[in-house]
């Protein structure tokens, strides 16, 4: 089976490309930063897709390309690689006549609402970012519903995803709690939608091998996502039990570190750097991120991690995140 990858050298694609060859696919990949292996080619997803050097018979196309760091773009930077690189791939599956598509879009679309979301609730993004992913979720449905009978669409929508190659958010989690930098921020409490990388990507598999034995309709969008969402309290008190260590996290004033934020952003202006305290990131982190894996609680998906397994399996394979 032939399969492109598009972003093949970000996070989540790499634990994907690993996955399927291991069961011995005929992998390309599309990614604008490099080429990390044969058959992995550099390509702009703004532009369109060439058929040079790709396989005449496409079995798969799976959609990883897009920017997504908040901060660290312009408004329209989302909505020129994000949407054009769905119409660009969209365009590319109807040349050479591709029948399955997996796009992997955000928890996003829905919003900054503090109430529970699911697969039901109607999107209502805030950001530039959540707006470019409704909007190419949108461009990929209508991919497959000018063929509904034949055609096969898998959207996923994950919350934070962690795991090794990350780099994010959990990273600086794990190293500020082990250098004891962490701190709460009143939120203690505050629950985050978030899934381990491996996780995701068996969830992936599991619901797509399901639309094509037609257990689940031919587009199935689901949320990705452990359940019940940990607190903030339930990660940092799991990562000080999978390092072996004892802390005694501190807490300090939101509003008081809202202010320093606010001055550091100032501050690293003047000298046209990012800012690692962005008042963006601080706000994140008070405000709970609930969404429900309605999709494959009903179906009876059986998790392969809990949070404590998932995080030991990262310290495993990604020592140097951990020391």
């Amino acid at each position: 089976m032939n399969i492109i990858i598009t972003g093949s050298s970000g996070f989540i694609a790499k634990h994907i490309v690993n996955r399927l060859l291991m069961l011995n696919y005929n992998l390309c990949g599309l990614d604008l930063l490099r080429a990390s292996r044969a058959n992995f080619f550099v390509h702009d997803i703004k532009k369109k897709i060439p058929s040079k050097n790709l396989p005449k018979k496409i079995d798969l196309i799976i959609n990883l390309a897009a920017i997504h760091r908040e901060p660290g773009h312009k408004p329209n930077e989302y909505f020129d690689t994000n949407m054009l690189g769905a119409q660009n791939v969209c365009d590319f599956a109807e040349r050479v006549i591709c029948k399955r598509i997996i796009f992997t879009s955000s928890i996003s679309p829905y919003g900054i609402e503090d109430k529970l979301k699911d697969e039901n609730t109607i999107p209502c993004p805030n950001t530039a970012y959540g707006s470019s992913k409704l909007a190419a979720e949108k461009i990929h449905m209508a991919w497959q519903n000018r063929d509904i009978n034949n055609r096969i669409l898998t959207i996923v929508r994950p919350g934070v995803v962690f795991g090794k190659g990350e780099g994010g958010n959990m990273s600086r989690l794990v190293k500020l709690i082990h250098k004891n930098f962490f701190f709460y921020m009143g939120n203690k409490k505050t629950q985050k939608a978030g899934i381990y990388v491996k996780e995701l990507v068996n969830q992936i598999m599991w619901v797509h091998d399901g639309q094509i034995n037609n257990k689940f309709p031919k587009i199935t969008l689901f949320n990705a996502a452990m359940w019940p969402n940990p607190s903030i309290e339930d990660y940092v008190q799991t990562i000080c039990r999978v390092s072996a260590i004892k802390r005694m996290i501190p807490s300090a004033p939101y509003l008081f570190l809202l202010c320093v934020g606010y001055l550091f952003e100032l501050f690293f202006k003047l000298f046209g750097k990012p800012n690692p305290f962005s008042p963006v990131r601080l706000r994140k982190l008070v405000r709970p991120n609930l969404v429900k894996p309605t999709f494959l609680i009903k179906h009876k998906y059986k998790p392969l991690y809990t949070l404590e397994s998932a995080l030991a399996d990262w310290k495993k394979e990604d020592p140097e995140v951990w020391s």
